[in-house]
């Protein structure tokens, strides 16, 4: 019923938006304050889609605080809220006074102005590895404070910053059943499946990925009653030989063969509206 209603909405939609003009999607999605009204609905794919009905992470509360409010990217679908919020609840349990979240999605998803090629469904959100110092920063330190690295300047070990509250939330993560995977840098991943000692079927979830030393990434399945595309599911096994490679290869780059550019490829920050999702339109044209 809700597919339905919103592709009805779009088709509305192209003769408020015509053809003519199909401006790029990050321009649009990029300049909403507020969410549209309606069911919460995921739409698209991670890196492709937009979302309605979102809902926002409050800036505050007492184990959370959502970071660089000036880009009014607290935003998401209630699934995901409902998760940060008991996961930083976790991070207590863990020792942590709390959780810094940084980027979720825009008020209706969508692809950004800057930054992220996915967060375009209310579905990610990017969580620092800085245990929090305090959770009474004003919105001007929010801006300034910066996150921690948990691995050394060459990306093969790990730094003093790390500690075993990271694992106990990371863990907690994974074994979320709302949680699709998790991307973090491959030295904590291995780290982590050197210390678990019990059930390693979490681990399978916790992706090794560059560029993801100062915080990890967590990203929900599709929602039940959304119109997503869901992602490939992780390959069998707990997946540490292949992070324990990753770091080899950063050891010795020639070890790594290139992959040739895929000469198709182009960034979600050039996409014209007509490329998202029908149902994009309806969302961008609501009130």
């Amino acid at each position: 019923m809700i597919r339905r209603v919103l592709t009805a909405a779009a088709l509305v939609a192209g003769m408020v938006i015509p053809a003519s003009a199909d401006p790029v999607a990050k321009d649009v999605f990029g300049g909403f304050r507020a969410a549209s009204r309606g069911p919460a609905v995921s739409i698209g794919y991670y890196s492709k889609g937009c979302g309605q009905g979102f809902v926002q992470l409050p800036e505050s509360g007492p184990t959370w605080q959502a970071m660089r409010l000036s880009r009014n990217r607290n935003w998401g679908h209630p699934d995901l809220v409902n998760f940060l919020i008991g996961l930083s609840q976790a991070a207590r349990q863990a020792g942590w006074a709390g959780l810094y979240i940084g980027d979720m999605s825009q008020p209706r998803g969508g692809p950004m102005t800057s930054g992220h090629a996915s967060h375009q469904l209310g579905l990610d959100a990017d969580i620092w590895m800085l245990p929090p110092p305090s959770l009474n920063l004003s919105p001007a330190q929010r801006e300034s404070l910066s996150s921690v690295s948990i691995t050394d300047p060459r990306g093969v070990g790990l730094t003093g910053n790390w500690n075993g509250g990271h694992m106990s939330i990371l863990r907690a993560a994974a074994r979320d059943p709302r949680v699709e995977r998790i991307l973090v840098d491959p030295v904590a991943k291995v780290a982590m499946c050197q210390m678990e000692r019990g059930d390693r079927t979490w681990l399978r979830k916790i992706r090794p990925i560059n560029a993801h030393n100062y915080h990890f990434h967590v990203r929900l399945s599709c929602p039940r009653g959304s119109d997503c595309q869901r992602q490939d599911p992780p390959p069998p096994g707990d997946g540490c030989a292949e992070a324990a490679d990753w770091i080899r290869n950063r050891i010795d780059p020639s070890r790594v063969r290139p992959a040739p550019p895929d000469p198709n490829y182009r960034h979600p920050r050039t996409f014209r509206l007509s490329e998202l999702p029908a149902q994009c339109r309806s969302v961008a044209a609501a009130p």
